[in-house]
Formats: structure tokens, sequence, C-alpha cells
């Protein structure tokens, strides 16, 4: 027991250890704003090599990129519709030509597209959201997992939503089932790759002081929602970004297939 004692006391050997990301190759979608983009910074800050996918926001990806070059860090940011599928090959190929193999995948992107009532929703609305949030996650996920597979080591997480508990709000019931459909395609993941020594986690946000909520919510809501939190407000993008590097890092080692709400306590579980 005195080694364990030990090592309580050393923090900097407990950082080195568990959380040495340094050099690895983290592939990070959605990472122009949000949670996706303080995520790359993140990664970014333990010295990992960064490719930040990016779609229509090709500003916020720069900045975040320069900001890790600037550093002294390595990092590039690559435009992909994760939508297409296509798309999605050449964003690991030029992640992997530029960086080299992907150690890290964080499956980021996502939206609400647009607020629609399931009774009226279109299949051209519903299969948009569908295709963004959780098809996007399988094909990410299958491509790059082989390629983790050859190489027998790799983690992956993915982003959920609280949505995807309790259905979300006003005119998300796609989104939802999209997120909630992401949960579980993270179990099965994780069981089939477990046997490959690859990890799969997800990280469900609850209300996060995002540009999603500057779409989608007035700040009217979200003082509403502050009063529903039993932390009495908001997250912020960095607080789930610190989850998420956590998960990825040797300190979750033993952890995978799980769900973790980052969510101020709005939904326990």
């Amino acid at each position: 027991m005195q080694k364990y004692a030990n090592l309580q006391d050393n923090a900097a050997f407990a950082c080195s250890e568990y959380l040495n990301l340094q050099d690895k190759v983290v592939l990070v979608t959605g990472a122009s704003s949000g949670i996706g983009a303080a995520t790359a910074a993140l990664f970014g800050k333990f010295g990992s090599r960064v490719a930040l996918g990016f779609h229509n926001n090709e500003k916020g990806a720069g900045a975040i990129r320069d900001e890790i070059l600037q550093s002294g860090g390595t990092a590039c940011s690559i435009r992909a519709d994760v939508q297409n599928p296509e798309a999605i090959r050449l964003l690991i190929d030029e992640t992997v030509s530029l960086l080299g193999p992907i150690d890290i995948l964080v499956n980021n992107a996502g939206s609400l597209i647009e607020r629609a009532a399931l009774m009226t929703q279109s299949v051209a609305s519903w299969d948009a959201v569908i295709n963004l949030n959780l098809r996007s996650v399988f094909l990410m996920s299958q491509i790059v997992g082989n390629a983790m597979v050859e190489r027998g080591t790799g983690s992956i997480v993915n982003i959920g939503s609280i949505a995807a508990r309790n259905g979300g709000g006003p005119g998300s019931g796609a989104y939802s089932a999209a997120k909630a459909g992401v949960i579980t395609l993270t179990k099965a993941l994780a069981k089939e790759l477990a046997q490959h020594a690859i990890r799969v986690n997800c990280v469900n946000p609850g209300v996060i002081d995002t540009p999603f909520h500057e779409v989608f919510s007035t700040p009217e809501s979200m003082r509403d929602f502050a009063k529903m939190i039993p932390l009495g407000r908001v997250g912020s993008a960095m607080e789930c970004a610190k989850v998420i590097v956590f998960l990825a890092s040797d300190a979750a080692s033993y952890i995978s297939g799980e769900s973790i709400e980052v969510n101020g306590g709005q939904l326990m579980l």
C-alpha cells in the first residue's frame, strides 16, 4: 500500500504517467467552436498533435490551430462535411498524411440543425439530423477503428447529449433520437473493440454555454435552465473538454462503454 500512498503525493508523476498525451495524434470533429474547439485546444496544451475538423467555420478552427502552433505544438485544420461519407474518408486520410496514425478520435460534430416537431418533420430533415449526429459517428469510428485495430491501440470518445436521456426540448426529437443512438453505438463499439485494447466512451453534455445555444436557445431560456441545475449555472465548453481528455488518456484506462453526464446535476442517473 505504501507505493500507492507515495504516488498520491506526487502530482507531477500522476500528470506525466496517466495524462501523458504528448505526441498523440488526435482528430476532433466539429472543432471550430464550443466543446470541440475547447477539446482541441486542451489536447494541444498536453502536447498532442491535433487535427481540427470543421465544416463552415474556417476562422474558428484556424484560431484554435494557430493557438496550438504559437505555443509550439502541432496542429492542422481540415474542412469536411461529415454528412458526406466521402468527405469523412478524405478528412481521415488527410489527418494521417499530415500528422500520422490517429491515436484518439473525438466524434464531436453535431447540431440540432432546426427545431422541427416530429409530427410534421420531413424525411429529408430527419435524415439530415441523423446523418450528421449519428451516421457520422458510425462512419468515423468504423474507418478510424479499423486502423486502430491494426495497431492494437486507440481511444474513441463520442459526444452525446442530455437530450438523449430526456427527449430534449421542443422540436428536438430527431436530435434526441440520434444522440440516444450515439450512446448505444458507444456501448456496441466498446464491446467489439475491447479485444484490441481500444476503449470507446461517451460524454453527454447538459446545458453548456456554447454557440449551439446562441442559435437554438434564447437568453431567457438559458436563465431558466440555470434555475433547474443544482449547481446553479450552465456549464462551460472547457468543463466538457476536461472530461473528454480524461477519458482519452491512460487515467481512464479501465473505463470503456461508459457515458459520463456533464450537466451540473441537472440529470442524475
